[in-house]
């Protein structure tokens, strides 16, 4: 089988790495109340904390939204729902269209703010919805609509 063709959406990364800085911005400054509180800024706890998190939320904000963008992939055929996602763990996800039993469009705010939806396909299947995420708007919904269509056409029990 082939792997799925398409792309998130250009902007991607870009969510990602906002979503990232907002989750290490608590930290670098719960290191700072730290730092502050103790009143020694220059000692080596600080130091080598504060050092460490820098490379590792670096990491996560500037080479995971890359590497991200890289790996996951998605696609839709007449038959099935395809996803690729995981950076490190890779997960492929193949919903039959006949087992479609909802389809719905998410967009949280930095999702509204990047232009961004994410499909939520939910199947009749104990691994739970395949998510096509980070989608422009105008392919999320041409999305819901084809995949509504598809699954009208197929239409099964799914169960």
């Amino acid at each position: 089988m082939a792997e799925p063709k398409w792309r998130p959406s250009v902007r991607a990364p870009r969510l990602w790495a906002t979503t990232a800085t907002l989750i290490w911005l608590p930290v670098f400054v719960a290191q700072v109340v730290w730092a502050v509180v103790d009143g020694r800024w220059t000692t080596w706890p600080h130091v080598l904390v504060f050092a460490l998190t820098a490379v590792v939320a670096v990491v996560d904000i500037v080479v995971v939204p890359r590497w991200r963008y890289r790996v996951h992939r998605w696609e839709i055929s007449d038959d099935a729902v395809y996803t690729r996602t995981g950076w490190f763990n890779q997960e492929r996800r193949i919903a039959p269209i006949t087992r479609i039993q909802t389809v719905d469009t998410e967009r949280g705010p930095l999702d509204r703010f990047f232009g961004l939806a994410t499909v939520t396909v939910t199947t009749a299947s104990s691994a739970g919805a395949v998510k096509i995420t980070a989608l422009d708007l105008d392919v999320a919904d041409r999305t819901v609509e084809h995949l509504t269509e598809i699954a009208a056409r197929n239409a099964g029990d799914a169960t």
